[in-house]
């Protein structure tokens, strides 16, 4: 069962959806999770309303006195027994019930196990995932936690996380047969995963049809001749023929021209399948615009290989203005569409338009792909704005939801450094740099920072 973003979601759950975030910012923790659980009770696959009722349940536990998790499973038992007597036959209310559950006490591996098992036979292992993915932040060394989360991506085709999962695994129990294994077996998956093969032997293997065989074997080729394209042209020309309404060939075939530079031929291709479907696709328009910035950097190659340096640079500033034009456009006709109130924003800030970028980073910080970048996002333009201390706000909330040194940390930690140098808290900011050189010397310069201080 597919998650549903909240711009799909039925209006009544998006209204419940932003009471329980405002809530959630508000620090009114209970009336939160009510909000984000009647929200989930309307759209169940709103994943989205899951993360933050996961968030609100985790800080509200904190912030109490929470006793031994074997407690709070002897208390709750009778509703544990019927999740998971009630999944197989009743898997919506087996979640409904996990869900209780981990209100109670959201960190309970027993809990989580729990309601991991009844997202699954519910059809959602984006939310088992999620909640896995949540837990792992809170117990990072627990092997069987690692196993079930490698298992699940696995399972979903994602080798890449399984892989990294696997190799956690094998780390901590180096001496492991089981985890060699495993670290094994997501390395193969995942080498093939990325070479495009589904299976071990070849495609000729398992087709019946050798020419389809051919076409997928091109298909699944990283860099791919002309004589490639062309095939995979004519071929999907074949195909739109026999289904004229399928927007997704219309896709391929425009990507595929967009590829020989026949950029035109893509664009009126697309323009095409917007006509067919009758109504404004999203993904379609995002393709419209990233074949015309493919159209402007091939033109603007073209120019400084012919050495025209000041038409190139005029044509760059032409590119510029479609991006931000675009972005409005997208903005205009999907106001719900969260990703996109980011791209807009990242563009504002780069031209430096900052509140109304603010504006933008503010929607989109509720997308929680984007949620912690927004922030960050945010703290540069009040930054940019020299408003130190509502940025430096912005950053340590951003930083407070990454529970790893992740790329992403390392750059909000070191801006929450310089925005401690900028007020004059040269202590606070030697402080955060050492975070970073303590786990990354080669980051930035917070090496030559940490050596400059400990010269003074």
């Amino acid at each position: 069962m597919a998650v549903v973003a909240l711009e799909d979601a039925p209006r009544k759950a998006r209204e419940l959806f932003d009471k329980g975030f405002a809530a959630l910012e508000r620090g009114n923790l209970g009336y939160s999770i009510d909000m984000l659980l009647a929200a989930l009770e309307i759209e169940p696959r709103l994943i989205q309303a899951r993360r933050f009722l996961r968030a609100a349940e985790i800080k509200k536990y904190k912030e109490g006195k929470p006793g031994p998790h074997i407690i709070a499973t002897l208390t709750n038992l009778p509703s544990l027994l019927k999740v998971f007597s009630s999944s197989k036959k009743k898997p919506a209310e087996a979640l409904k019930a996990a869900e209780k559950l981990m209100r109670a006490d959201p960190l309970n591996l027993t809990f989580i196990n729990a309601l991991s098992q009844a997202a699954l036979a519910a059809d959602m292992p984006e939310a088992a995932i999620q909640t896995l993915e949540i837990a792992k932040e809170h117990y990072p060394t627990n092997t069987l936690l690692l196993q079930s989360l490698g298992n699940l991506y696995l399972q979903t085709n994602q080798t890449q996380e399984a892989k990294a999962c696997f190799e956690e695994f094998y780390r901590l129990r180096p001496n492991d047969p089981k985890a060699l294994k495993a670290l094994k077996d997501a390395s193969a998956l995942d080498t093939m995963k990325k070479g495009g093969w589904n299976e071990a032997g070849s495609f000729r293997d398992v087709m019946k049809d050798s020419k389809e065989a051919g076409l997928l074997e091109q298909e699944s080729k990283a860099v791919k001749s002309d004589k490639d394209i062309d095939a995979l042209i004519n071929e999907t020309r074949i195909k739109l023929q026999r289904e004229p309404d399928n927007v997704n060939y219309r896709r391929a075939l425009a990507d595929l021209y967009a590829r020989t530079e026949k950029f035109d031929d893509a664009l009126q291709i697309l323009n095409e399948a917007q006509a067919v479907s009758g109504r404004a696709d999203p993904q379609v328009d995002r393709l419209i615009g990233s074949i015309r910035v493919r159209q402007f950097d091939a033109q603007i190659a073209q120019l400084r290989a012919a050495g025209q340096p000041s038409e190139a640079e005029a044509k760059v500033k032409e590119k510029d203005a479609f991006l931000l034009a675009d972005a409005t456009d997208r903005v205009r006709r999907y106001p719900n569409d969260l990703q996109f109130r980011y791209e807009m924003g990242v563009l504002l800030f780069e031209h430096e338009h900052l509140n109304e970028a603010i504006q933008e980073f503010q929607l989109s910080q509720r997308n929680p792909q984007r949620r912690t970048r927004s922030l960050y996002y945010l703290a540069m333009c009040f930054k940019a704005k020299k408003q130190y201390d509502i940025a430096l706000e912005q950053l340590e909330k951003a930083a407070s939801e990454i529970g790893v040194m992740d790329d992403t940390k390392k750059d909000i930690i070191y801006e929450i450094g310089i925005i401690h140098e900028l007020m004059g808290n040269q202590d606070k900011a030697v402080q955060n740099f050492k975070e970073i050189y303590s786990v990354d010397i080669s980051y930035r310069d917070v090496a030559a920072k940490i050596e400059k201080a400990y010269k003074k």
